[in-house]
């Protein structure tokens, strides 16, 4: 994909100024229980409802998700939603016995992986000037810039999700290996981390851990 030029890109420049000032003009801000929905009150979940979570949704999920900021535009996660039973038995191998049961009982587990060659998508999702030379031959900082954005990514999309309606459970109690070797071993992306999805069983809950305050964690230079 070229980059645009000219009155072209001076035109898309002006669009998209536009449509943020339009936005903010409509909305300045959440409303406080919008922000409650989708992090203060909102919590990690282990039981679920049997409930579905149609494909539809799950794309609208992606789409939120993938308009996140990243460095460079380069959108290094990659997602799989594992619904099967087949899917769940493979990735049930890399699991810690504790998270099976979690894992199967929610509606969709996704793992959120990403492509340590990212870069070479570059032209296409940052085409105002060649930025490949910065990765390539560079495995650790290609690594490094993938797993960090990832990661960002995927903060997204779980934020994304609860702002859908639905519930999500992260979860790191797994074989990083495994996963690779059995869902990644021909394209070469590495599994990040893995989130259950869909519509909480809130019975399960316990009582909210407690955060650092402000003063414990901030200061100012």
């Amino acid at each position: 994909m070229s980059a645009l030029t000219g009155e072209a890109l001076e035109l898309a420049r002006a669009h998209a100024q536009a449509v943020v000032r339009d936005l903010r003009a409509t909305k300045t801000r959440l409303d406080d229980p919008s922000i409650d929905l989708i992090l203060r009150e909102a919590r990690s979940h282990y039981a679920w409802q049997d409930r579905d979570v149609p494909e539809a949704l799950l794309r609208t999920l992606y789409e939120i998700t993938a308009t996140g900021p990243t460095s460079m535009n380069c959108c290094p996660a990659r997602f799989i939603f594992v619904r099967s039973e087949a899917g769940k038995d493979r990735l049930a191998k890399s699991l810690k016995a504790k998270n099976i049961d979690k894992m199967k009982a929610a509606p969709v587990t996704a793992i959120i992986a990403y492509d340590p060659e990212f870069w070479r998508e570059l032209p296409y999702l940052f085409s105002h000037e060649d930025r490949r030379p910065h990765f390539e031959g560079k495995p650790e900082h290609s690594e490094a810039t993938a797993f960090r954005n990832s990661t960002l990514q995927g903060a997204y999309f779980m934020i994304a999700a609860r702002a859908l309606g639905l519930d999500v459970g992260a979860m790191s109690g797994f074989s990083n290996a495994i996963v690779d070797e059995e869902f990644f071993a021909e394209n070469g992306w590495k599994s990040n981390f893995l989130c259950n999805l869909g519509y909480a069983d809130e019975t399960a809950l316990f009582q909210k851990l407690p955060r650092f305050t402000f003063e414990q964690v901030c200061s100012f230079l």
